[in-house]
């Protein structure tokens, strides 16, 4: 019997704990999208001391990471070794669509400074529509991403002209709210060092902001643009249940959309029609 209890007690210290660092938990299934040397992941790993929760992506080949971060390298073995998912060559408006990712959902969803490249005044036009078809494109990819409660969390310089990006209204048109915004400090995240995509300074770090977003199926998204729908036929939100069904069929339209290459009138409206039918009776 004496046994029995020490078994027991045992098995009652093998209890996996959570563990938090700032916003996220080891419990949380968590994809980072856009990684420069990977310190951001390696941090919550060893906060965590498991990486085993998370998906950590970069847009570059991994032999190009390692000449442009000093540290890509160890910290990208360090995350292997603690059980990481790494992947390379992801683009994030097209990484819903990788084959190790079609079928993943994730509790927080973080882009780390997004950033087009290097073509041009940070100030132009032209590099400012640049840096917002990067994002809209993310967005539109992670919001069909997230479970139920999930969260994406973007980190980005709020000063003029990155503060002409209007996250807000890119987060909006892809059925998505901002719900909190608060300052991102460094030295939460011991070890991280936020790096710039490209360019001679690449490995310096800056200041930043963590901007929060949700899924809202009353946002404005691609399918809510289309001439003729009126916003009555918006789902009604009368549940939780509605607002799970409602996320599926906006995926669902906003995927038709894209494989299709079609906006017109007929597609957005007969499917969201049906379903509008269908909660009312």
């Amino acid at each position: 019997m004496a046994v029995g209890k020490e078994m027991v007690k045992a098995e009652v210290g093998m209890e996996e704990k959570e563990k938090w660092l700032m916003h996220y938990s080891s419990f949380h299934q968590i994809l980072l999208v856009g990684e420069g040397d990977f310190s951001f992941s390696l941090c919550l790993a060893q906060s965590f001391s498991s990486a085993s929760n998370i998906v950590a992506t970069s847009l570059n080949p991994y032999d190009l990471l390692i000449k442009m971060y000093k540290k890509a390298k160890s910290n990208l073995e360090a995350l292997e070794k603690l059980g990481a998912h790494l992947l390379f060559g992801v683009d994030a408006t097209k990484m819903k669509l990788h084959t190790d990712q079609k079928m993943r959902k994730f509790d927080r969803i973080i882009y780390n400074f997004p950033h087009a490249g290097f073509h041009g005044k940070e100030e132009s036009r032209i590099m400012i529509n640049m840096h917002r078809d990067l994002v809209h494109g993310f967005f539109r990819n992670a919001s069909g991403m997230l479970r139920g409660n999930g969260e994406i969390h973007v980190n980005y310089k709020t000063k003029a002209p990155f503060s002409d990006w209007n996250l807000e209204e890119l987060a909006s048109q892809n059925s998505l709210v901002l719900f909190e915004c608060v300052a991102f400090r460094r030295e939460d995240y011991p070890g991280y060092n936020n790096k710039r995509g490209a360019g001679s300074r690449c490995d310096k770090p800056f200041l930043c902001s963590t901007f929060k977003f949700r899924f809202s199926p009353t946002g404005t998204n691609i399918l809510g643009n289309m001439n003729g729908i009126s916003k009555h036929t918006r789902l009604p939100l009368t549940n939780t249940v509605s607002i799970d069904c409602s996320r599926i069929f906006v995926g669902y339209c906003n995927h038709a959309v894209e494989t299709l290459r079609r906006s017109d009138y007929n597609v957005g409206y007969t499917v969201l029609e049906v379903v509008r039918l269908g909660f009312e009776r």
